[in-house]
């Protein structure tokens, strides 16, 4: 008897409850349809200002899911589901899973600020913490660098943003510098002047600013010059040229008869008379 009433009385409130159900149903539905939708159409409109393809399927996810959030709490209430409750639980459970994934959701965060601000973009050539080479891979979590040596560096995105970034890309001109030994008998205005000509011609070399020598120090056995000269690395291998200009001085050196001396130690050896 006490079963059937109980029965009678559950079935009762499923009726009652049923055209609510049936709404928050319908909402539900409707709610993950149109968030694909809304996703989609603040993707085209953010597209128009950022071209970054990491970033735009950020953006369309965190718009998906946050519609599929409100929606589905909405659609709790219909069938007076304890919304606050539920929302403070899920507060405390992010907050527990948040401090037990803190790292991931630096990486996370630090790689929605560097997708956002773009510091350099795929096919840049920069330096982050400490590695040099070409940007492969601007993920969410990671940034993936492969260097000179054809190496495939992961660094985390925490580590990315948090340390210095040089983006050689961005700047077209890059500064390269070679120092040179001349033998202290030399000429050195004759031997600048030899030099400077042979690079301001070897290919590759700008004109502006100009190539520059410089005295730098008196060392053991030579005169240590610096030649200072340009490149511009959108256009120009780099590497090459600095080779191209090293060996045009060698060459002018032997063509010009300009020393350019090996390391010399005199030695002298005194007897026990001092003779």
């Amino acid at each position: 008897m006490e079963i059937t009433q109980a029965f009678q009385e559950w079935f009762s409130s499923l009726v009652q409850l049923l055209p609510n159900l049936i709404t928050a149903i319908v909402i539900f539905f409707v709610t993950i349809i149109a968030s694909d939708f809304l996703a989609k159409w603040v993707k085209r409109i953010v597209k128009k200002k950022i071209e970054n393809n990491e970033m735009l399927q950020l953006i369309y996810l965190l718009t998906r899911w946050t519609v599929i959030i409100l929606g589905t709490i909405f659609a709790l209430s219909q069938v007076n589901f304890d919304v606050t409750g539920f929302i403070a639980g899920l507060g405390v459970a992010g907050f527990t899973i948040g401090f037990a994934l803190q790292d991931i959701a630096k990486n996370f965060i630090s790689g929605i600020l560097l997708l956002s601000r773009q510091p350099f973009s795929i096919g840049d050539y920069v330096k982050v913490n400490d590695y040099k080479g070409t940007v492969k891979e601007i993920n969410v979590r990671d940034t993936v660098v492969e260097t000179l040596d054809g190496e495939i560096v992961i660094i985390p995105n925490q580590k990315v943003f948090e340390n210095p970034i040089t983006n050689y890309t961005h700047s077209r001109l890059r500064r390269r510098t070679i120092v040179i030994g001349l033998g202290y008998e030399e000429d050195v205005a004759r031997a600048t002047q030899i030099f400077l000509d042979v690079i301001e011609n070897v290919p590759g070399v700008e004109s502006q600013p100009e190539p520059t020598i410089r005295a730098k120090e008196l060392g053991d056995s030579a005169l240590t010059l610096e030649a200072i000269f340009w490149v511009d690395q959108q256009n120009k291998n780099l590497f090459a040229i600095h080779s191209d200009v090293v060996t045009a001085i060698k060459e002018a050196s032997d063509k010009h008869k300009v020393n350019l001396p090996y390391p010399v130690q005199t030695v002298l050896l005194q007897n026990v008379n001092g003779k």
